[in-house]
């Protein structure tokens, strides 16, 4: 019998597809925020204003009001002393973009949340795992803000590090349990009986992996470790460079040592890409041999990517493709993850 359009299978159906277009809308927005922070414009907004930050400035006064809010921080006079209210204006349109993509994702997962939880259309089983998913994206928008406060402190001329780490492991978390949640959904509108994938240990293991791959990725942006040599595979003529920063922890150098860094998100990827390789094998064996070309394809453009950054001296534009790859991989990896974990 043909499924009408409000069965079961239908609605689930319809519900992955809304979760793979905000998932999509992830990672537009992990792009902006790549941009954002590669043309140094995120501080460029001083203020958090939920509702009426909405609106950008429409008049000459507004305008003055924020560039004068701007040359009042720190990072004004150590980055862009002398700029211009029409250069100013560039750098606040990449914020301010990244602001409002974000409210439109928040938008996009409670309005539709709330119109299927009213209607009785969510399935069974499914509404903790969807608010769960709502309260990530209001987590991602408080991060954000608190990243920008710590870079708006006295003393301070870009955020912290580990802020901008945070905020961008809980975005690319957030995307891929829309990519799993989506997934189980496509099975559940294809069979009513089937059972949500579950989580293999092998995945976990690649998974968290590839997440502290991406936490000194993010660690790499913030401290501009990419910029502490443009070889490759050597660093400045050495395979160990040395810590660049003497006397201090272990602890700071793992985590704010640019060269210790850089060291580690270089060789750490090469792990990385091992279990992914294993993970590509287990899937294709599970009969998804599109998620495994998938999964071959995110991680092999990323690694060349992220050669050609370091080479580049960190060339914005493969910087930025550097950034949407690694949360196409992301998203392949869940893909993948499901695809071993899928149960009769």
């Amino acid at each position: 019998m043909a499924a009408t359009a409000t069965s079961p299978s239908t609605q689930a159906r319809l519900m992955a597809r809304w979760l793979l277009a905000v998932a999509a809308l992830v990672v537009l927005i992990v792009v902006v925020g790549g941009i954002t922070r590669l043309t140094e414009s995120g501080l460029s907004i001083t203020e958090w204003k939920p509702i009426s930050g909405t609106i950008p400035p429409l008049t000459q006064e507004a305008w003055d009001q924020e560039f004068a809010h701007y040359r009042q921080i720190d990072q004004y006079a150590a980055v862009h002393a002398g700029m211009t209210l029409s250069e100013f204006k560039g750098i606040f349109f990449w914020e301010y973009i990244h602001r409002v993509l974000g409210r439109i994702i928040g938008m996009a997962v409670a309005l539709p949340l709330a119109w299927f939880w009213v209607r009785g259309r969510i399935p069974a089983g499914y509404k903790p795992r969807l608010f769960a998913l709502l309260a990530l994206i209001g987590l991602q928008g408080t991060l954000g803000w608190l990243m920008v406060h710590s870079g708006l402190q006295k003393g301070m001329t870009e955020v912290a590090p580990m802020w901008l780490a945070t905020h961008l492991i809980t975005a690319l978390f957030t995307l891929a349990g829309m990519v799993w949640t989506a997934l189980d959904l496509l099975a559940l509108s294809r069979n009513p009986a089937a059972k949500p994938a579950r989580l293999t240990g092998f995945a976990a293991l690649t998974g968290l992996a590839l997440a502290v791959q991406l936490v000194w990725g993010a660690l790499m942006a913030g401290l501009r470790a990419g910029r502490v040599t443009n070889e490759w595979p050597l660093m400045n003529g050495s395979f160990w460079p040395g810590a660049s920063q003497n006397g201090e922890s272990l602890g700071h150098a793992l985590t704010a040592d640019p060269a210790i860094v850089h060291f580690i998100h270089r060789w750490w990827a090469w792990g990385v890409v091992a279990l992914l390789v294993m993970l590509a094998r287990k899937v294709k064996a599970a009969g998804d041999r599109r998620a495994a070309i998938a999964i071959h394809s995110a991680f092999g453009t990323q690694v060349l990517l992220g050669i050609a950054t370091v080479m580049t001296d960190v060339s914005i534009g493969i910087a930025v493709l550097h950034q949407l790859v690694g949360a196409l991989l992301v998203a392949a990896t869940a893909w993948g993850a499901h695809a071993v974990g899928r149960r009769a």
